[in-house]
């Protein structure tokens, strides 16, 4: 009898990877608006009321980020769960007709 790869399995590995590119991706989005957040901080008065409008569309674009990586998390949760169950029965499967 010869065991192949388990598809759950991989399936289980690419969520994971999935979930972690996910989290990457709002990470970084998060820390350039925090960075631009900064700069546009130290701007001179005449400037503020002008961007203030700005800011209230990277507050949007924060939360929609923080979502996202709270989404990843739980995808990568998933994904362990996913694989982690696949191995078990992988290994049942093994030790009952071994």
């Amino acid at each position: 009898m010869e065991i192949s790869g388990s598809t759950a399995f991989y399936a289980g590995l690419s969520t994971i990877q999935t979930g972690q590119n996910r989290v990457d991706q709002a990470a970084g989005q998060i820390a350039n608006n925090t960075i631009e957040g900064s700069v546009t901080s130290q701007s001179s008065e005449v400037q503020v009321d002008r961007l203030r409008s700005v800011d209230r569309s990277q507050q949007s674009d924060l939360t929609s980020s923080m979502v996202e990586m709270a989404q990843g998390k739980f995808q990568v949760e998933l994904g362990v769960k996913v694989a982690k169950a696949s191995d078990e029965m992988l290994g049942t499967l093994i030790d009952t007709f071994a």
